[in-house]
């Protein structure tokens, strides 16, 4: 099996001001890579960013969040890494159709981060190291 190549990563404040700084990261990023899912790499990458600034242990300060993406035959694989949460975990619940349910707040804003992840990744998944989380997503050419 080849080995991931790494395209780049950036290490970002866990604030919101880091979602578009983070969008627009990955969108010079892979702006060279000719890959027909990049639109779809943005979406999912704000999303991930969006819930890491605002769920996890990244929004105190000085917290931090990662976002790593590599390409492998054709697939693209973004990570994001944050500082975990005790209280929040990335899941869909079972009946889900607008999102997860610590995504929702109580005004009814967002709600779709991890299922959009869930709809348009070709995979998708999250695990906790022994500084944080990752959560991660790949798109494949097709």
């Amino acid at each position: 099996m080849k080995a991931l190549g790494l395209l780049g990563q950036i290490d970002l404040p866990g604030e919101t001001a880091s979602v578009p700084k983070a969008r627009h990261y990955l969108r010079v990023l892979l702006a060279g890579t000719g890959h027909p899912h990049c639109d779809d790499a943005l979406l999912l990458t704000t999303e991930l960013v969006a819930n890491a600034v605002r769920h996890t242990d990244s929004a105190r300060p000085g917290g931090r969040v990662t976002i790593a993406a590599a390409l492998r035959d054709g697939t693209l694989h973004i990570d994001v890494i944050d500082a975990g949460s005790a209280v929040n975990k990335p899941e869909i619940h079972p009946g889900d159709d607008i999102g997860m349910s610590i995504d929702v707040d109580q005004t009814g804003d967002g709600g779709r981060g991890l299922w959009l992840v869930r709809e348009l990744a070709t995979t998708w998944g999250w695990h906790d190291t022994g500084i944080g989380r990752v959560v991660w997503f790949q798109l494949a050419t097709d």
